[in-house]
């Protein structure tokens, strides 16, 4: 429904865009054109946004609240007898399973209770959504007699669209910084109460990885250890393979492209090259487990190695040539920027083209180069799909690229899967971890655009 209410408020708009440049027409015609302030267009497109934008904003809050809104309905409808003594945790585990019966997703006879509890909730959602329905088109169609009644010959229609364009640029640019605010917030406050069940010296220098413990007092499991080192190192062995990986087939490429192919050349190479950002990286992982992995098998057997089925070698090998676009593009660009004049002085003083490149021009653009190994290691570092199906969800503690490793955002995956409660330490560990990924991405952003903005050069 709510895809059908989308586009109804698309064709309301166009429909306000047309009623509103049809208007100022008919002025514009009528009258003195020197009369009229704004030309017809904006006319429209102040129409336009004046019934899209508010009906739009209505729907996207109503969806926010919705939900929360028949949760709270449901669970005071629940029986006390269901509801008296449980913890929040086993009210979310009844609020699943009654969004599971409501969504026809059965794996058993559900509860009377329960049954009658997920009728009452998908009658109230269905009602509120046609709710929202009315309540959007009520409000279009006010906000469309509204803008037609202001429209006139002196209106300022094209100081009031583009106040609105303002508006919404900067309500987006808020949005974003809001955004990354809560997650910021969200990220420290779990983090904050993983650490008070688990001491922060056994997670930031711990050796053993194994967060696995009983949920239920019946159920057997480990005691759980929460040492994070594994974990780190796995991650930075497999981003230090993948930039070596990375780097110099990027920057080779780069050189080359931009210093000696041809137009002909260039106009092929260089889009296949940044088509490899846009696989999908669970393509990168299937080419990793079918094929990388074992021709990599073979060969060490060749020569009598041992080599573990998912290795960090296999992903980090793989995520480099995924990260390679990212150094290709940005040292291509910053290669680029060098003025000609620098390359004709260096051949003028007798340098060969390879000292040139690298005594000259490399020098020159290394700020974009820096900057573009950073924020490709930063997608390594964050990169989830490869690891998981080539290099293992064990947390072993080794340097050896030949045997399995994990990463941090591997484990956050592991951990969030299934109905754990979020009191759990093992649950809650995913967002330390999660925090420790955050800061180290955004210290490598923050690094690259320290060194761009530190021996940036500005050439005339």
């Amino acid at each position: 429904m709510t895809g059908y209410l989308s586009l109804t408020i698309i064709l309301f708009s166009l429909a306000a865009f047309y009623v509103g440049r049809s208007a100022a027409t008919r002025f514009a015609v009528a009258g003195d054109r020197l009369a009229v302030h704004s030309r017809p267009i904006y006319h429209g497109a102040f129409a336009a946004i004046w019934v899209g934008l508010p009906a739009l904003v209505l729907v996207l809050v109503w969806l926010l609240f919705q939900d929360g809104v028949v949760r709270t309905l449901v669970v005071q409808s629940l029986p006390p007898s269901l509801t008296e003594g449980a913890s929040s945790s086993q009210i979310s585990l009844f609020v699943s399973e009654i969004r599971n019966v409501a969504a026809g997703r059965i794996f058993a006879e559900p509860r009377p209770e329960i049954a009658a509890a997920a009728e009452r909730y998908a009658s109230w959602t269905v009602l509120a959504n046609w709710a929202m329905v009315v309540v959007a088109l009520c409000m279009m169609a006010l906000a469309l007699f509204l803008a037609r009644v202001r429209i006139s010959p002196r209106y300022r229609a094209r100081q009031s669209f583009e106040r609105a364009l303002d508006i919404i640029m900067i309500s987006s640019a808020a949005l974003a910084i809001l955004v990354t605010f809560g997650i910021i917030v969200s990220l420290t406050y779990e983090a904050i109460q993983f650490f008070r069940l688990v001491p922060p010296t056994e997670f930031f220098f711990g050796l053993n990885w194994e967060p696995q413990i009983a949920i239920r007092a019946d159920q057997v499991a480990g005691t759980g250890a929460f040492g994070a080192v594994p974990v780190f190192t796995g991650t930075l062995l497999i981003a230090a393979i993948a930039l070596i990986v990375a780097i110099p087939v990027g920057l080779l490429s780069a050189i080359y492209l931009v210093e000696f192919a041809n137009r002909r050349v260039r106009g092929i190479v260089k889009p296949i090259l940044e088509i490899l950002a846009g696989v999908p990286t669970v393509v990168y992982g299937f080419f990793a487990v079918l094929t990388v992995a074992p021709a990599v098998r073979q060969t060490g057997s060749l020569f009598g190695i041992a080599i573990s089925p998912n290795s960090a070698l296999v992903a980090g090998g793989v995520m480099g040539i995924m990260i390679i676009p990212f150094i290709s593009s940005l040292a291509d660009d910053a290669l680029k920027a060098v003025p000609q004049s620098m390359r004709d002085g260096s051949l003028a003083l007798g340098a060969t083209p390879a000292e040139t490149i690298t005594k000259v021009l490399v020098p020159a653009a290394l700020p974009g180069i820096m900057g573009g190994i950073l924020l490709a290691a930063s997608r390594a570092i964050g990169e989830t799909m490869i690891v998981v199906m080539a290099a293992g969800l064990t947390a072993n503690l080794t340097a050896n690229p030949l045997e399995g490793v994990t990463t941090v955002t591997v484990q956050i995956v592991t951990l969030l899967i299934g109905d754990t409660a979020f009191d759990n330490p093992k649950t809650l560990s995913a967002f330390a971890l999660g925090l420790v990924l955050f800061v180290v991405t955004l210290c490598l952003n923050v690094a690259a655009l320290k060194i761009v903005q530190r021996y940036r050069e500005k050439y005339e």
